[in-house]
């Protein structure tokens, strides 16, 4: 049993701080606070609806779980409040449609260029631990693969010199497929589309998938306090300070704002992890939802796009997961594209003309027709969308994480621990969860720093 943690500050309430404060009314625990910035709850999971009536989620969220946690949560909040989606995938390559995984599914490619990418991965080496993420393509697919697709749309969704970022992260989030799989699916004319965790998945009903975060902030209630930003932190007092001018003080902190901000808000901090800190790199995104007038008869879930030329790397059939995502809840006349844009500080995406760009790329790959009347164009500037796993990340974590333990704070979620294979809801949730139990019970944390 831990000693008694005193008062517990939650920072932000998203996945991982609600999750904590749930599972803290569980534990029995009833002095704690969550501080949000927003004027609603949800962070990064939660959803807006825009003056034509459509709802657009901040980037292309579903749900799916690798813990029993988040599944008893989701079910306490939701019920049967969710559809059951099953995944239907394409990637956009040469203007034609390959069922995702890309590499998996190299038939549907033409001849020579199949031929191209299976003697690439029959004579790929294999790549060993320590390789950067664009010598791991190279190593794993060989020239075909990489070139036609791995490379390109990895450049589109982190806007980073693939070189700079690390390949440990790869996990469930990269098909790896063997030469044998990939000829097999080629002269057997077979579909190789069941990879991944998120093959089926859950969906709210209605709300986006901030619905799930707005009635588990409801039922949590008066603990949580919006239109707190964080704006000073003295570690020694263990005193918030937020813009309002008022200040709050804890016994224990756990923060799930992204760290470099946390240890930039730090009043006194060594030297080593504020730069630690700071080296920490992100990406942004720009979403860009397109709200059609016209019935949904596309039955895919989401498309991916490696062109550069094409300004979005992602395309989410919003109202495939919904009816309620527009609208009425009427697809017999509306329907809804949730587009993803990437930049980040090696890469600029112009703000001015980018809606014409995305209509004009969705026209050119035949998902919208000139005569579509265009009800909705709802543009949500996204500025920490992913924490890139640099090759220096784990190191500058090294530094800040356990300074920051050391004083009383923890630091989780998808941009608290900055650790993009542990960047899902579920893992942000559990995260939350295990860190409730830490402080209360001294059980040691699962899933963090794994």
């Amino acid at each position: 049993m831990a000693s008694d943690p005193g008062r517990i500050a939650v920072l932000g309430a998203g996945p991982c701080g609600l999750a904590c404060g749930s599972e803290l009314v569980r534990l029995g625990h009833d002095d704690w606070s969550i501080f949000e910035r927003a004027s609603v709850a949800g962070g990064h999971a939660s959803s807006v609806v825009d003056d034509a009536g459509f709802t657009w989620d901040l980037g292309g969220h579903v749900v799916f779980s690798h813990f029993g946690e988040f599944d008893r949560l989701l079910e306490e909040v939701m019920g049967d409040d969710v559809h059951e989606h099953e995944r239907s995938s394409s990637v956009r390559v040469d203007g034609r449609w390959v069922p995702y995984p890309f590499q998996n599914n190299l038939r549907y490619l033409a001849p020579e260029d199949t031929y191209d990418c299976l003697l690439g991965l029959i004579g790929a080496q294999g790549a060993n631990g320590d390789a950067d993420f664009a010598s791991w393509m190279e190593l794993t697919f060989g020239d075909g693969i990489t070139r036609r697709f791995m490379r390109p749309y990895n450049l589109k969704v982190w806007a980073t010199p693939l070189e700079s970022m690390s390949a440990a992260w790869i996990a469930d989030r990269v098909s790896v497929v063997d030469h044998k799989r990939a000829l097999r699916s080629v002269l057997l004319g077979l579909d190789d589309v069941g990879w991944g965790p998120n093959n089926t998945f859950r969906f709210p009903r209605s709300g986006g998938t901030g619905e799930i975060y707005r009635r588990l902030a409801t039922r949590l209630g008066g603990p949580i306090r919006y239109g707190a930003e964080l704006v000073g932190l003295d570690v020694e007092r263990r005193t918030l300070r937020f813009a309002d001018g008022s200040s709050e003080e804890y016994g224990q902190l756990v923060s799930t704002i992204p760290v470099d901000c946390l240890v930039a808000a730090i009043d006194e901090c060594p030297r080593d992890v504020r730069a630690a800190a700071a080296s920490l790199e992100h990406n942004g995104v720009l979403m860009v939802g397109i709200g059609c007038e016209r019935p949904l008869q596309d039955d895919r879930s989401w498309l991916y796009f490696a062109d550069p030329a094409v300004p979005f790397y992602r395309v989410t059939n919003f109202a495939k997961y919904a009816a309620a995502n527009v609208p009425g809840g009427d697809t017999s006349r509306y329907s809804s594209y949730l587009t993803e844009t990437a930049y980040s500080s090696h890469r600029a995406v112009a703000r001015e003309g980018l809606e014409d760009a995305i209509l004009r790329g969705l026209g050119a790959a035949g998902l919208l027709e000139d005569w579509v009347p265009i009800v909705s164009q709802h543009t949500i500037d996204i500025e920490y969308a992913y924490p890139i796993p640099t090759l220096r990340r784990d190191a500058a974590l090294s530094v800040v994480q356990p300074w920051l333990m050391q004083h009383g704070i923890y630091s989780r979620g998808r941009f608290g621990s900055w650790r993009y294979e542990l960047g899902n809801m579920d893992h942000a949730a559990k995260m939350g969860i295990d860190v409730a139990r830490l402080l209360v019970e001294g059980r040691p944390e699962e899933l963090w720093p794994s």
